[in-house]
């Protein structure tokens, strides 16, 4: 009699817990994306897993839990803290992104090549600001300084072919975000093993957005040259007409 009197005292403190977790982690989520709104980097809601699917319900979503809510999201993205708390609100489960090409751009490169310019730039005294990590997506993304608009037009693109997340296999090697493009801000979760059916973010900071953007051009050599690396190192492993379909 004892032990079934105290079962349901057990399930109470059990749920509770679970509810103090589930609580404190919203807070954490919360606290990340008003820290990084607060750096400047203008944020948007976006889609999120649901199961191993997208919460956009769009049949085959070629970017599940990775793109923008909105088709509006250039003009909604914006640093205010009162109205990333409503997105908050009116969408819990929401991803957010960060539009680039305003105040940051992202050089986004596969994560062994990332983890080796890091060390590089280390040793050589660089100054890197933000780095995010996409474990799932096994990539790196590097937040620096915009270029903005340059007045010799020749030196500039805008990535609008080669920067979004559909286009990961494509461009397999070191990708420039700017004006048009966006990218998944910490935390965020994805579908799939790491982040459906868990709180664990997929998406995370491995340098948060509180260390100042460097200019771009003091990380790109290091990281083209890691990537130029990391990309013969796949070659061979992976000869001609044996490479693995992602």
């Amino acid at each position: 009699m004892k032990r079934e009197r105290a079962l349901p005292r057990w399930m109470r403190s059990r749920a509770a817990r679970r509810a103090a977790g589930a609580d404190a982690a919203a807070r954490a989520r919360e606290d990340l994306l008003l820290a990084a709104a607060a750096a400047g980097l203008p944020l948007a809601p976006a889609a999120h897993p649901d199961g191993y699917g997208c919460s956009c319900e769009r049949i085959g979503c070629p970017t599940p839990a990775r793109h923008p809510l909105s088709p509006a999201w250039q003009t909604q993205a914006g640093t205010d803290s009162g109205r990333v708390l409503r997105w908050l609100r009116a969408e819990p489960e929401a991803n957010f992104v960060t539009a680039t090409g305003r105040v940051h751009d992202v050089l986004d490169v596969p994560l062994e090549a990332g983890h080796a310019a890091l060390e590089r730039l280390a040793a050589a005294g660089v100054e890197v600001g933000p780095v995010a990590l996409i474990e799932q997506d096994r990539r790196m993304l590097f937040f620096t300084a915009t270029r903005g608009t340059p007045e010799d037009e020749d030196e500039w693109w805008p990535c609008e072919l080669d920067c979004h997340p559909e286009t990961m296999a494509e461009h397999p090697g070191l990708r420039w975000h700017c004006r048009g493009s966006y990218v998944l801000v910490p935390p965020a979760r994805l579908p799939g093993p790491i982040g459906a059916g868990s709180a664990a973010p997929a998406v995370t900071w491995l340098r948060g957005p509180e260390h100042p953007l460097p200019d771009p051009l003091s990380l790109l050599g290091t990281l083209t040259d890691a990537c130029a690396a990391h990309a013969e190192e796949h070659l061979d492993d992976h000869p001609a007409g044996a490479w693995p379909v992602r």
